[in-house]
């Protein structure tokens, strides 16, 4: 299934239809009606606020808690299948290649400890063979501190001290570009994490300039930075312009949820494109570090993301 349409200039009622095509698709049903629920009827909001609150109660194995602490349910072959189907026919299993040749920036978005390495890798390998990118590389994370399984896994790989997930970029991209100081450093990474933040700005010979920034939390009183707060965050640290087209890196589990973030933040309100892709599974980190298997229970849980997102992307369309 086609995600919302990322293309520059693309009208409301184009991104309306993007969404309930992805949300009404036969993959989604049959997921909905094998989980024991009835279609929500009325129109597309209610059918966003009606799977909202089906998906709460049936795929929602983190209950605010951090993504690896997910309980992860036990499912019958019959039921895995499924699952694995229809998260393979939404896009959250396959790697795409970038479409284009050229992008005015690259986003890399941050994640767990060894997510942030892969990424910070695969971007440094596009920026070399596959895209030219004219303004920057743009790595986005939080002050996240990691967790010890995490810790233990860099220590494994030979990456001690890093206490944060922009740690983890930073040194990511120090690996992966080749590079040892900023160029420029500013923030304000004292105080409460969810408040704190950085920009480190890196110039490797023959690539364009890369930046790190650990984004505040939009609600700090409440939850730490999100991915919608770091897109905004890097969206108010450069001249971001109409039409500009902007390649965003994840993995493709968070592709649909994590593109519809940023369709809302940053295509909505400044008319850029956004073209967003997981990293190829054949692309190697600076240095091996293991990854956790891809259960249903989380794909589930993704689809589950991909709706809230779809959701909010669809109020901000329609707002007023």
């Amino acid at each position: 299934m086609r995600l919302p349409d990322g293309a520059a200039g693309t009208t409301r009622e184009r991104l309306l239809a993007g969404i309930r095509s992805w949300v009404e698709s036969p993959p989604v049903r049959r997921l909905v009606a094998h989980f024991g629920g009835d279609w929500p009827g009325g129109d597309l909001a209610a059918v966003l606020a009606g799977l909202d609150a089906f998906s709460a109660r049936r795929w929602d194995f983190r209950q605010g808690r951090e993504r690896p602490d997910a309980r992860e349910p036990a499912f019958d072959p019959a039921t895995a299948g499924l699952v694995r189907s229809a998260a393979a026919a939404l896009g959250l299993v396959r790697a795409v290649a970038p479409a284009r040749s050229r992008y005015a920036h690259l986003l890399v978005l941050g994640g767990l400890a060894h997510a942030c390495l892969r990424r910070t890798a695969y971007a440094a390998a596009l920026t070399r063979t596959a895209a030219e990118v004219t303004g920057e590389v743009a790595v986005l994370g939080s002050f996240r501190p990691l967790s010890a399984a995490e810790c233990r896994t860099l220590d494994a790989a030979g990456l001690p001290g890093c206490a944060t997930e922009v740690d983890v970029l930073d040194a990511g991209v120090r690996l992966a570009f080749g590079v040892d100081e900023p160029d420029d450093e500013r923030g304000d990474p004292a105080g409460h994490p969810h408040r704190a933040w950085s920009s480190r700005t890196y110039r490797p010979d023959g690539l364009p300039p890369v930046r790190v920034l650990a984004a505040p939390s939009g609600e700090p009183d409440r939850r730490r930075a999100h991915t919608a707060d770091t897109q905004r965050f890097w969206a108010e640290h450069v001249r971001l312009r109409a039409d500009d087209p902007v390649l965003m890196v994840t993995a493709p589990i968070y592709v649909p949820f994590q593109h519809c973030d940023a369709l809302r933040t940053l295509a909505v309100p400044y008319g850029c494109g956004i073209e967003t892709v997981g990293v190829d599974p054949a692309a190697r980190a600076a240095v091996a570090v293991p990854e956790p298997t891809l259960t249903p229970g989380r794909y589930l849980q993704e689809i589950r993301s991909a709706l809230r997102s779809m959701r909010a992307l669809h109020a901000t369309l329609t707002a007023g």
